[in-house]
């Protein structure tokens, strides 16, 4: 029984489709750690958010305390108890220092969630780009696939050129150039 020839390009198949299995493999992975890092980042400012939403009722109860002793205190004008005026300007005072320090604490925490969004951003961006990845790597292993069964080397060349956008992709994963 005589063997038949084979193809020199089926070779040149076989370690294409390698290269590309890896790099879907790699892109896979990358992937999957830039989306948990998104996550991640996503839960950290939210816990932010909740901490700036609560240091804002924390001030505006200290800001309803100052306004109701302030009222007070011009209620009673100058004919009321001395003493009683000056306790209760020393409290809005120390309210007054309060939500001073509160606005300021919202500052601060404000600025820590927005870096956090921010890096939840480019964390999606690479997601991104790395899914694209694996989504024409994946379709130029199939068509490799196909190419190997038909014996049929344009099939191959599609694939080819479907799998170095793929690697282009996996390589924006990285660099975000595209």
């Amino acid at each position: 029984m005589a063997e038949e020839k084979k193809e020199p390009w089926l070779n040149y198949l076989a370690l294409t489709t390698i290269v590309l299995a890896v790099c879907a493999t790699l892109a896979t992975f990358k992937g999957g750690g830039f989306s948990t890092r998104s996550i991640l980042y996503q839960t950290q400012a939210s816990d932010q958010w909740a901490f700036y939403q609560s240091k804002s009722i924390k001030g505006y109860l200290y800001e309803m305390q100052k306004d109701q002793l302030d009222m007070q205190l011009k209620a009673t004008g100058p004919r009321g108890n001395a003493e009683l005026a000056a306790e209760m300007q020393k409290k809005i005072d120390g309210y007054a220092k309060k939500i001073a320090k509160y606005d300021t604490e919202k500052a601060q925490i404000q600025a820590d969630a927005k870096k956090l969004e921010e890096k939840r951003n480019d964390a999606q961006k690479h997601g991104q780009a790395f899914g694209v990845a694996v989504i024409f790597l994946q379709i130029a292993i199939l068509l490799s696939s196909i190419a190997a069964l038909l014996k049929k080397k344009y099939v191959w060349v599609i694939a080819v050129a479907v799998g170095c956008y793929g690697i282009l992709s996996f390589a924006n994963g990285f660099l975000l150039f595209m």
